[in-house]
């Protein structure tokens, strides 16, 4: 009993050690804790097959082969999610009177490995569309950063406020400032697919449509350690079959598909007669006539009612994102062909886009070290830990405006912010290298995007007025101020020295239309360094009055 115990105390104790840091990780909007918390995501299945992080990637299915798919119930915070929604749920339904029972079902492979094999072919040949939707960990990460983080904040402020009432002023106002309408939305279809998949069938979710599961499931069928039945001892009372959230077990023929055994170790638990044990030991197997002709049947028909239903809950999904995703397209500005729409604040009704349908629109603005806009989408699965982990908050996960295939993927807005010049924050955490890590020195002459001034806007031309603030906030001296009109100045922009970190635009008092944006580059360039001022040394020899 102690053993038995053991294992499933360990199993949990990891699971708690890999989720909890995760977690905290995305929704942590005080920076409390280090960067290097993001060594947990590089271990993930998804990041580290796109990322190229081929020992990882080795380790994970070598112990796949070992000791099955462990890292199901402890690495993947999708999986570790799954499993709380069915303990809650379980909880739920005993304090109903009702006790949550589970039943074998057989595999669904055809869907399964289909899914598995074109996200493969989609991962291998550079597109990550299909990841996007299907990688537990970013659909993972698209709910911790867009519905946990918020209700921590929310949790933060009142408590805020609270305290304040009471001369209190430990804690402080945070503005949730980077969920955007397309990442709830994911997200809230992320948690409602988790919730409604585990509830309805437990871990259907990780042996169906999870390319993960069913990678693993490939290497772990066969696993050198694994859940045995002994059909000596076992007096098929099906508890163990009751119990399994995966619903392998198969009691009546006293037999487990390893493929979709998930290391939980509840079925050891439950077994009152210890018949089921971990180990690396053959079991004998059970004649096959044991098995009624009817039972076969019955499986096959359920099995077949169950990959139609999972199947049409797959396909139904992609085109209800899209809808919800169009319907943030609904508004478009109109303020010409030389506006950054993403960008834009000034909006209009969807009965105004007529005469704009040709209007070319402008590229997103990527993060430095991503290298060009084609990369980053191939990459980049939109987990939006780099939108959560940004300190100037500059990054936001994209609705429509720029197409359905950057839908969900970060870009940089600069409406209340700009990229800081020394931060390097999103390219040392991004698990896939989308971001791929660049020092400060890099990034001091990475051009992801060039400055353009548009006079008419500039409130010197409009108002004639001073203003110079587009001058003072830009890192590189890009935006030098040049004679106009008298005394008054007006903005002009070196392109050799932009960098396109926007501190220029968020600064611009213009509004609706800023007089001076970022316009993206498809591809990112190098540009000079800026030259650093002198600075005369002067002996002060007296007090100088």
């Amino acid at each position: 009993m102690k053993k038995k115990n053991y294992l499933k105390g360990v199993r949990v104790l990891l699971a708690l050690l890999f989720f909890i840091p995760i977690l905290l990780f995305f929704v942590d909007f005080a920076d409390l804790l280090p960067d290097q918390t993001h060594v947990w995501l590089q271990v993930q299945i998804m990041p580290a097959l796109l990322g190229s992080m081929w020992i990882a990637l080795i380790v994970q299915l070598l112990l796949s082969v070992v000791i099955g798919r462990l890292y199901c119930s402890t690495v993947c915070p999708a999986g570790v999610l799954q499993d709380l929604i069915n303990w809650i749920y379980g909880k739920c339904r005993t304090k109903k009177n009702g006790i949550r029972r589970f039943s074998y079902h057989k595999p669904m492979n055809v869907l399964r490995y289909v899914l598995l094999f074109f996200t493969l072919v989609s991962a291998f040949s550079g597109i990550a569309s299909v990841a996007l939707w299907l990688d537990p960990y970013s659909n993972f990460g698209r709910i911790a950063s867009n519905l946990f983080r918020p209700l921590v904040i929310w949790t933060n402020n009142g408590l805020a406020e609270a305290l304040m009432a009471m001369d209190n002023y430990s804690l402080y106002q945070v503005t949730v400032s980077t969920v955007t309408t397309a990442g709830f939305i994911s997200g809230i279809i992320a948690l409602l697919l988790f919730i409604g998949l585990t509830v309805w069938r437990g871990r259907l979710f990780c042996n169906t449509i999870c390319p993960v599961g069913s990678l693993l499931s490939l290497f772990s069928r066969k696993a050198v350690f694994h859940i045995a039945i002994d059909p000596e001892s076992c007096v098929g009372c099906g508890l163990c079959e009751h119990t399994c959230k995966a619903e392998a077990i198969n009691s009546k023929d006293k037999t487990v598909d390893m493929s979709r055994c998930v290391d939980c170790f509840n079925c050891i638990s439950v077994c009152a007669k210890g018949s089921i044990s971990f180990t690396a030991k053959q079991t004998k197997k059970v004649e096959a006539s044991v098995q009624p002709v009817r039972q076969e049947m019955s499986t096959t028909t359920n099995s077949r009612r169950t990959f139609l239903a999972t199947g049409a809950t797959v396909v139904s999904t992609l085109p209800a994102v899209s809808a919800l995703a169009q319907a943030l397209h609904q508004e478009e500005c109109q303020c010409g062909d030389d506006c950054d729409h993403a960008n834009c604040s000034h909006k209009h009704g969807a009965g105004n886009r007529q005469g704009h349908k040709n209007r070319k629109k402008w590229l997103p603005i990527t993060p430095p070290g991503s290298l060009s806009i084609e990369r980053f989408k191939d990459l980049c699965t939109g987990c939006h830990l780099c939108v959560t982990q940004c300190p100037s908050q500059v990054l936001r996960p994209a609705g429509m405006e720029y197409g359905f295939d950057y839908l969900l993927k970060p870009h940089m807005s600069y409406l209340n912010s700009y990229c800081n010049y020394e931060c390097t924050v999103c390219s040392e955490v991004c698990p896939t290298h989308a971001i791929r890590p660049i020092t400060k020195e890099e990034k001091a002459t990475t051009q992801v995007g060039v400055a353009h001034f548009f006079i008419n806007r500039c409130i010197v031309h409009t108002e004639n007025t001073d203003c110079g603030a587009c001058s003072e906030h830009c890192p590189t001296q890009a935006v030098q101020m040049m004679p106009y009109k008298g005394t008054l100045t007006i903005p002009q922009v070196n392109p050799d020295l932009c960098i396109g970190c926007g501190g220029c635009e968020s600064i611009c008092p213009v509004r609706p239309m800023r007089a001076i944006i970022i316009k993206a580059n498809d591809v990112h360039k190098q540009v000079e360094k800026p030259k650093q001022e002198e600075v005369k040394e002067i002996e002060v020899t007296d007090f100088g009055f």
